[in-house]
């Protein structure tokens, strides 16, 4: 049996915010969460991290340049991982990859039961962010060799680079922090305690970030129909663009007043705020109809303006002189003549030899030899 070899050890892109554990996730779900963190993502920077041995129903959502090499994950699975493409509600189509029998090498695991499934948007969306779910599957037991050969190697490294944007005018520029102060404790995945959904013993505090519901997902997955897990979404998701759009409203509010005074005014040109007041199909629209009525001022002209007549072309033989190329043709034909003349004397001479050999008797193999 051929199992599927990880990939080479490096840290990935992770959507900043929390999305928590997640017993079950939908075709539903998944392309709706998708969908959102398409737009979420134009103004949302991605912070590199390490995927390392995540818990059963942990949701992760990353930016993968090449869909086909998924990072290092810690686990070790005893199969290959299979594909297959699903058609998901809105004219959009999902691609769901599934790999099955892991467990973390070097654990208390002894069998092998975790199951990890990534979705992505093929159709519909940005088939680069990809939305992946650890959950517990049809279980084997472990190859004896493999229980105690881990897949990485620990510790893993300390990350220091910046998080990066992903999509929108920012796309691969680096989020400078604003302000330095104590580095945040780290947790197994480069991530806070809070960040992995789930409290530190003895703080009493709720995860810190976007709250587990915010993608439209029950925590745990239990109890609730599929229309009201949409609606779910739906609410929730609403909830965190408006408190995205009231923090980049106090940030442009700071920066404008350290530098001017006075009432703002309003820009003329395509700036990031075009994206907080309308939806994305009305300003395409806009984007469209203003480009095409800046080509019809363009074309226009060319079409229906003053035509401008070019000069006559001169004929093609107007490079030649027409009494040198005379005498050059009279000093040909004179050659020609001449040679012609020349070429009757010779043969003139010959038939006369011919003649005097023929009458004196002998053949002309007779008088050659």
């Amino acid at each position: 049996m051929s199992f599927q070899q990880p990939h080479p050890d490096a840290p990935c892109l992770r959507f900043p915010e929390n999305i928590g554990l997640h017993a079950n996730v939908t075709i539903e779900a998944a392309a709706n969460m998708l969908s959102r963190a398409t737009q979420l993502s134009l103004n949302a920077p991605y912070s590199w991290t390490f995927i390392d041995k995540p818990v059963e129903g942990q949701v992760i959502l990353i930016f993968l340049p090449n869909p086909a090499q998924f990072p290092n994950d810690g686990i070790r699975y005893q199969d290959q991982e299979t594909r297959y493409a699903l058609t998901a509600p809105g004219n959009r189509e999902i691609e769901v990859m599934e790999i099955k029998y892991g467990f973390v090498p070097n654990s208390q695991e002894t069998t092998a039961w975790r199951l990890r499934r990534r979705y992505r948007l093929i159709k519909g969306g940005h088939p680069q962010i990809t939305l992946v779910h650890y959950t517990r599957g049809p279980m084997i037991q472990p190859v004896p060799s493999l229980l105690n050969s881990p897949v990485r190697q620990y510790p893993l490294r300390q990350i220091t680079e910046l998080p990066v944007y992903v999509m929108g005018e920012k796309a691969g520029q680096k989020a400078y922090p604003q302000s330095t102060g104590p580095p945040t404790p780290q947790g197994p995945m480069g991530m806070s305690p809070q960040a992995m959904g789930m409290n530190q013993p003895g703080m009493g505090m709720p995860p810190q970030g976007m709250p587990p519901q915010a993608m439209g997902m029950n925590p745990q997955g239990i109890g609730m129909t599929p229309q009201a897990m949409l609606a779910q979404q739906n609410s929730n998701m609403e909830s965190l663009e408006r408190r995205r759009e009231r923090e980049r409203v106090r940030e442009r509010s700071g920066s404008m007043g350290a530098q001017r005074t006075g009432p703002p005014r309003l820009d003329d040109d395509d700036s990031a705020d075009e994206f907080d007041m309308i939806s994305t199909r009305t300003l395409a629209i806009t984007r469209y109809k203003r480009n095409h009525e800046l080509m019809e001022e363009v074309f226009k002209k060319a079409a229906f303006g003053a035509l401008v007549t070019p000069p006559p072309r001169p004929p093609a033989y107007s490079i030649f002189d027409r009494v040198e190329l005379e005498s050059m043709a009279a000093k040909l034909q004179q050659e020609v003549e001449l040679l012609q003349a020349q070429a009757a004397e010779r043969i003139a001479r010959r038939s006369a030899a011919e003649d005097v050999i023929v009458a004196s008797g002998h053949t002309p193999m007779e008088v050659s030899a």
